[in-house]
This record gives structure tokens, sequence and C-alpha cells, in this order.
């Protein structure tokens, strides 16, 4: 039968070369064939006895071919068959703006959009016939903790996104924290707390705190206000950032396996060798939405006064309901707000929590900008945005939704080398960006990356500059749903504003806040009207 003709040729070329050799003419060609063939024919033997892969048994030696196909596919994908502005999740047009800018190469295209600007989806902002001549600032910045700080940070509208030591290897972190101190921007450490290569070269940090406690935990892995405070009041550290979800994996916990925690990993989470390190779904430094804000007062206090804030991705409306109410009835709010959407990255989640658990950025970031409007507190609380944050079209996006800068995570990580091959969750990282590999991570110069990284910040900060002055916007607070427009699915041409939710001012202190969620988005009331401050 053909399905066999690859083993039994080997078998059959084998013996021949065998009968060869037994007749004394053992040439370096005939001990090549014969061992080559032997080879073959002992693995279509194999794959005859084996019993896991019934492709193997039905093709013998010609079925591995399939499994080394499926194994390159991803490979052959990206480099021959991906198109230009095909998103998975990353388009190669984006990723080459990444390198270009990095590089300090031209981003410069030729000949027109690729895109096609009358399909339903397209973007485009609406630019000014008196556009702005005079210069504008060469880092545009957002003032945090104004008001309610000691010590408020000027953070900058194009800051590194949440990424832990131990996700990412440690020339990546020195990478990334070279490139925030010489562009004078923030990096967030991620849930795996301060590294010492966080501190190499004094880059701005937003220490991110999850629900494991990582580096301010006590031995049962609850939170330890006094090692918190030790670390806190470093001046390096300018903000601290509470992880109540991440994007990618929403009400997901997660574990890093005692085999993966290294020496430096276990002194820089304050976990001990030989065991799982388990970071719980759950906080328990806090029970309800009023306790959440009563530690962060705590925070703020014991750090010295340095803004403090949280980050979530939205999932059932009625719990972040739950903290603004909180928030009206107490009068206690955080600084700021970091909205992560379900398009976010991670190194690994399980894939339906990476495809359909949490709501989209846009959607999440519009809710909470609007209904902090409607509770007369938008002025007290900055919102950063984070999901696939790319391009300063993108950061002038964001902005005209509601947020007041944006985080990236996979575009620095672009900056560094990535070139997304996905396999961060194997420890196999090609380019040394995702690895604890002492090897791979040697390929990963953290002096001229961390170059790359500072040139594509100030790159994209010199494109959103130019996109503002087009407008004849002179700082992105000033950009409104209105001046972006989108096309929609039967064609027609609709401001950003047409199906965004818009409350007035004040609305959810009437007595019927409920009302002020109509058309629709009136299935929001019943999310309101449950929505308990001293529960979730």
């Amino acid at each position: 039968m053909t399905r066999y003709f690859v083993w039994n040729a080997s078998v059959f070329l084998c013996l021949g070369f065998a009968y060869l050799l037994f007749s004394g003419r053992q040439t370096p060609i005939i001990w090549d064939g014969f061992i080559l063939f032997f080879i073959l024919s002992t693995i279509g033997a194999l794959d005859q006895i084996q019993k896991k892969h019934a492709i193997l048994r039905n093709y013998p030696v010609i079925g591995h071919l399939r499994f080394w196909l499926e194994f390159i596919r991803p490979e052959i994908r990206q480099y021959f068959l991906e198109s230009d502005n095909e998103k998975l999740p990353f388009s190669r047009n984006q990723r080459a703006l990444v390198y270009q800018r990095s590089k300090n190469l031209s981003d410069q295209r030729p000949f027109g959009t690729i895109d096609d600007v009358y399909k339903p989806g397209y973007e485009w902002l609406n630019y000014s016939n008196a556009p702005i001549t005079d210069e504008l600032p060469d880092d545009i910045r957002v003032e945090v903790g104004q008001g309610s700080c000691s010590k408020p940070y000027s953070i900058s509208l194009f800051n590194i996104s949440a990424m832990s030591f131990g996700s990412l290897s440690a020339n990546a972190v020195l990478a990334l924290n070279k490139g925030a101190k010489l562009g004078g921007f923030a990096q967030d450490t991620g849930e795996g707390s301060v590294s010492s290569y966080h501190k190499v070269y004094d880059g701005d940090l937003i220490w991110e705190i999850g629900s494991g406690y990582f580096g301010c935990r006590k031995p049962d892995g609850r939170f330890d206000i006094e090692k918190f405070t030790h670390v806190a009041i470093d001046p390096q550290i300018k903000m601290i950032e509470i992880k109540l979800s991440q994007g990618a994996k929403p009400g997901h916990g997660g574990i890093l396996p005692a085999a993966k925690v290294t020496p430096e990993i276990a002194l820089t989470r304050d976990v001990p060798m030989g065991v799982d390190c388990v970071s719980p779904s759950r906080h328990t430094a806090f029970d309800t939405p009023v306790q959440m804000l009563e530690f962060f007062s705590l925070l703020r206090e014991k750090s010295g006064g340095k803004p403090v804030g949280f980050k979530l991705c939205i999932g059932k409306p009625e719990d972040w309901f739950a903290i603004l109410k909180a928030m009206i009835d107490t009068q206690l709010t955080p600084d700021f707000i970091v909205v992560d959407g379900s398009e976010g990255g991670t190194g690994a989640a399980p894939v339906e929590f990476i495809d359909h658990i949490g709501m989209p950025m846009r959607d999440s970031l519009r809710l909470i900008h609007e209904t902090l409007i409607g509770a007369n507190l938008r002025s007290r609380i900055k919102l950063g945005a984070a999901g696939k944050i790319i391009s300063a079209f993108d950061i002038v996006r964001a902005c005209a939704i509601g947020a007041d800068w944006c985080n990236s995570a996979r575009g620095f990580m672009f900056a560094i080398g990535c070139i997304q091959s996905r396999t961060c969750n194997t420890d196999m990282c090609p380019t040394g960006v995702a690895t604890q590999n002492t090897l791979r991570q040697k390929a990963l110069d953290p002096v001229d990356k961390g170059t790359r990284v500072y040139q594509f910040h100030k790159n994209t900060m010199h494109a959103l500059k130019e996109i503002l002055a087009a407008a004849s916007i002179r700082h992105p607070s000033e950009l409104k749903p209105n001046h972006i427009m989108r096309r929609d699915e039967n064609g027609v041409t609709q401001p950003f504003s047409k199906h965004l939710l818009h409350i007035e001012a004040g609305a959810l202190l009437q007595t019927e806040p409920s009302l002020a969620f109509t058309g629709e988005y009136a299935y929001l009331k019943a999310a309101w009207s449950t929505a308990n401050p001293k529960n979730w």
C-alpha cells in the first residue's frame, strides 16, 4: 500500500546497503546510506508498535512529516503567509512600526495606505484646517495624586505596562528600566515585586501588588504592612498599584511551579524555595469595596504620600458599581485606576480566559470614565488604559474615550527584540525576552535594547505631538469622542460618541440614579440597583 511506501523503501534500501557492506564494498557513502535507512527502518518499526498516534501507525516514517510541519506552522505563517495588516495578535505593520521607531529608523510609508478605508470598523481622526504651528512640550505628562498626595507623580502619556521579573528575563527588565530612565517615563513592575534588576538604572517604577503580595507578604501569604512600608518608601517607586485582575486572565490566579522558583525569584517575591509560588484568584487584605478603599488610604499613608490606585479588567458591571458606590458613600477614592482589557497580553493563561473572559478595554474604559463623571468623582481619579496600545493613534483613541495616559507591554517587548513567536510559556523564548534560561537571555544586550526602548517611546511621543497639532489640540485631555470617526457595519460614517455610553455629571447622585442608563445601555440599570458597596 502507498502509505507504507516510505517505510518499505527504507527497509529495502537498508537491506541493499547491508548486502553491499557484507560484499566488501565498505565505502563511506555506503556506510552513510546503510545508517540512514537503518534509522528510518527502525523508526517505521517503532511507529507500528506504538499506540499513541494513529497517524504514525497508518503512515510509518512519513507520518512524522505531518507533526514537523505542524510544529513549524506558526513560523511559516508569520514569515511567508501572514498579510501586513492581519492582527494575530499584532500585525506585521504594527511590529514593523515598533522595530523602526526603536531603531531610530524612518517609519514613513510610501505610496499610500494599505488599509481598506471603506471597510466596517475603519477609524480616523478629524484634523483641523488651523493646525498648531508652535512647538508642543517634548514629553506630555499628567499629574496623578495632585491634591490628595504629598508626593504626586507627573506621569508620561506612554509607559511600560505590568510585566514581572520571572515572566521576563533579568536582561529584559534591565533594558526596560534603562529605557524608562533615559526617557523619563515609568515601568510597572508587574506583580512579581521589585527586583534588584529594576534598581540598576534607577528608572521610575510603579509597584504593582497582586493577591500574592510578593515582596510584602507574611509566611502564610497574607499582606505584611511593615514589609510594604520598607519597600514603598524607596524614592524610585513613584506609585502603588493594586492588581484586582489582569485583562488576559481576570478572576484566575497563577502558579509558578517550584522548579521554576530560582533563588533570585524567591528573594524578589519573598517566597520559599522548593514550594509552588501561588498567586490566589482574590485578595485577602480586604473583603468588601469599602475595606478596599480603606486599604488604599493605609497604603498611601505608609508609602509616604504616594499615589495609590488599582488595576482591573471589568467583569460583572455590578462589581464595578459596588466600588463606585463605596467611593460615593465614604468619599474615599483611589488616585488612579488602570483599565486593562480582555485583549491584554500574558505569559500564559487558559485559552477560554484569553478569548472569552472579561470586558474589552474600550468598553471598560468608557464605562468607568462616564460613571465617575456621573458620580462627580472623575476630577479626583486619573485613568490609565492598557490593551494593545502600540501607535500614537492608539493613544489618541484611548484618550478620546476617557484615558489620561496609556500603558503598553507587548509594544515595549517588541522594542527589546520580541518577534511574537508566542513561546512565552515554554521558557524557550528565541530572543531572551520571556525566559529564565541564562544562555538564551544572554543574547539580549540590556544596554543596546534599553536605548531602543527609549527611542520607541521618544518617537511615539513625537508622532503623538504631530497628531495633536494637526487636530489643533495642545493636550490629550482635550480629546473627545467626536474627534474620532468610525465606519459602522453598514458602511455609514459615525462619530465615536454615537454608540458610546454617556452620563451627565452628577446623574448617579440623583434620586433615581439608574435613570442615567438609557438606550442600549438600559441593561445596566439592574446592575446599578443590585450593586452593594459592602459586599461583592
